[in-house]
């Protein structure tokens, strides 16, 4: 997974080596960067000290330096055009992102941060359920979509329909949006959501 595999790097380890507090704090630090974290600010979420928050964050910006770079070329873009995009081209307009006010900018440039990533995952997620849904009527199929919690799909499958609805998401999950980095998509199956985890 991808928290212990930054962990891995961050801390110079195999994934195996990697300890639990280990991919604890590199998921803290994964989702936290695309907040505009700070080293204290981790240091906080963590209880760990500030020297060691912002080694941590140095080093994973040494190890992923095209985050950084996202980050600054999305930064400049978004202050020259007043908006960010998503991967289909819708906009989030940053009235504040050139304000003088350093906290009302600051809350501009983290939206600006992250609202590509969030909008864009929004996107193919949406893109994902309409391709699902469409298919489950051409194939006349009982399946039900029940709900959608984040990056996750629900659904109530009968058990006869089972094998094709699991490649079936699978396969439209991953294919929502064509991507340079290939998505990743798991699945699971159970009586409830719980057990499908």
């Amino acid at each position: 997974d991808i928290h212990t595999a930054t962990a891995a790097k961050v801390y110079g380890r195999t994934i195996e080596e990697v300890t639990s507090t280990e991919r604890r704090n590199a998921k803290a630090v994964n989702f936290g960067i695309i907040y505009g974290q700070s080293a204290f600010g981790l240091s906080q979420g963590l209880a760990i000290s500030r020297k060691e928050a912002s080694d941590i964050i140095e080093q994973y910006f040494t190890q992923y330096s095209g985050i950084k770079s996202y980050m600054s070329d999305t930064l400049d873009f978004a202050r020259q055009h007043g908006y960010v995009e998503t991967l289909l081209g819708r906009r989030r307009y940053l009235r504040d992102i050139n304000s003088a006010n350093p906290t009302v900018r600051g809350y501009a440039e983290r939206n600006a941060i992250n609202a590509p990533i969030q909008g864009s995952a929004a996107d193919m997620i949406k893109i994902a359920m309409i391709n699902i849904h469409n298919e489950i009527i051409n194939q006349k199929l009982n399946t039900k979509m029940t709900m959608q919690v984040h990056d996750e799909l629900v659904f109530d499958v009968p058990k006869n329909e089972m094998e094709i609805m699991q490649p079936l998401v699978k396969e439209l999950m991953q294919n929502a949006l064509k991507t340079n980095i290939p998505i990743v998509v798991e699945t699971g199956i159970g009586n409830n959501w719980l057990e499908a985890h």
